[in-house]
């Protein structure tokens, strides 16, 4: 059984590493994008299990057959999640199975994509929909909380554990059980800006509707990051703040204290001290059956009830199964809880860092250092800057790496990366100049940094 989690993690992880390559003495060897991609779409047709990339078809074959339906998001043309693909089905007796009682679908690019139904982490490659004909959703699966390492977020004994949730929520939404259908109702969220990925303003005028089959499909593909950067853009270019959910979207659990077991659909392993998670009274082994009145499949149902919640916190009651007996618990989300959460892993960042740092990069000096240098307050290390089109902007300005940034805007309390991101994108516009002291060495520096569009 450990194999399982295993083999997840190292091809999620592997997947993230193939596809950052862009070496040409390695594109050499393998195959090009679109030579992958479609054959991908070949081979996957031709096994016939798998619907590819045709919702319609599913929605069509599920109310035929009155089975429910898994949706499977993953980019193209991720090498690796295409063996992961055929991991799931070909080699595993417990996911094979299951499967097997879905109408089951790969999407593999998000263009026509209905986004008042198909709302997830778009910093996700790999996504996971359990839903009804009527696109009622029983659960959601995948979940990320870095660039490469999946090991502690999921695994196939927890994809398992999600699929037969999901079948036993189809059952008894199919009995018609009022309590289940107000519940699921939650499920969805409202609506976004637009329906589709293609009419957002950034998109509009390079996508389609449709993957381009007939020219160069890789290029006609909408990647699930673009719709995450395509929102928060549509807020910049209009002069308006991007809104905080944006900043800090799908709050991972163990941001509030929560470390879940990953082979489990919400069953607490570790809870870590002084968070919101310890406060609620929660224990190592609780089992959460339900939060804010949802059935929970996976981390990712976890994720979705934290993003409904506002920077401005609220109280979510949680059902946790604890030794037998059912106990009713609430969490009790304090003002600014979204801070808490590491967003420097995400795809997301990097148009954020271009926004307020000119395509800086920055990290938090370590406690011993900044005795060593005698700041208390705002400590940033400039990682890296960027050297290409907006993102050399700062590097233009005169930033260097190893820079340390003592002061932003005038404010010494911004303590982390996230900080400056919000700082600038609720109180600047594009085209403000920005004041920005850093220590070089034994040197004090005043630079100037344009916000960019």
């Amino acid at each position: 059984m450990k194999t399982w989690s295993r083999s997840l993690g190292f091809l999620l992880a592997i997947s993230l590493l193939m596809s950052s390559i862009d070496s040409p003495g390695v594109h050499a060897q393998r195959p090009s994008r679109e030579e992958l991609v479609r054959a991908d779409r070949a081979k996957v047709e031709a096994e016939g299990f798998w619907i590819y990339n045709d919702l319609d078809k599913a929605y069509t074959q599920a109310r035929q057959t009155g089975k429910p339906i898994v949706v499977v998001l993953r980019c193209i043309p991720c090498e690796e999640c295409v063996k992961l693909d055929d991991e799931l089905v070909d080699t595993h007796p417990v996911i094979r199975p299951l499967l097997d009682q879905f109408v089951c679908v790969r999407v593999v690019g998000t263009n026509g994509l209905d986004l008042n139904t198909f709302q997830f982490d778009t910093d996700q490659s790999f996504a996971v929909f359990m839903l009804n004909a009527d696109k009622t959703i029983y659960g959601r699966f995948g979940t990320r909380s870095h660039r490469t390492e999946w090991i502690g977020d999921v695994s196939l004994e927890g994809m398992a554990a999600a699929l037969q949730g999901a079948l036993d929520l189809h059952r008894q939404y199919q009995q018609g059980a009022a309590s289940l259908t107000a519940a699921l109702a939650k499920k969805r969220g409202p609506p976004l800006e637009f329906p589709r990925p293609e009419l957002y303003p950034s998109l509009k005028d390079k996508y389609t509707s449709r993957l381009n089959y007939e020219g160069e499909v890789a290029k006609s593909c909408i990647h699930c990051h673009q719709i995450g950067d395509a929102r928060r853009e549509y807020y910049w270019s209009q002069g308006n703040p991007i809104p905080l959910e944006l900043l800090y979207p799908y709050p991972h659990p163990k941001s509030i204290g929560m470390v879940l077991d990953p082979q489990q659909r919400a069953t607490i392993k570790e809870i870590l001290s002084q968070t919101p998670a310890e406060a609620t009274g929660l224990q190592p082994g609780d089992k959460i059956e339900a939060m804010d009145r949802q059935p929970l499949l996976s981390m990712a149902d976890v994720q979705w009830v934290l993003h409904q919640v506002p920077m401005s916190g609220r109280q979510i009651p949680l059902t946790v199964s604890r030794d037998g007996q059912s106990l009713e618990l609430t969490l009790d989300l304090p003002e600014g809880w979204r801070r808490r959460d590491d967003i420097s892993w995400r795809v997301s960042s990097w148009p954020l860092a271009r926004i307020a740092l000119g395509g800086m990069r920055l990290e938090p000096v370590s406690d011993a250092e900044r005795k060593r240098l005698g700041v208390a307050g705002m400590a940033l290390r400039v990682k890296s800057a960027g050297k290409y089109g907006p993102h050399a902007t700062a590097r233009r300005q005169g930033f260097q790496p190893d820079d340390i940034i003592v002061a932003y805007d005038g404010r010494r309390d911004l303590m982390t990366e996230a900080a400056v991101f919000e700082h600038v994108t609720q109180t600047h516009r594009p085209g403000d100049i920005v004041e920005v002291e850093v220590m070089r060495g034994a040197r004090r520096l005043e630079l100037k940094l344009p916000v960019q569009p």
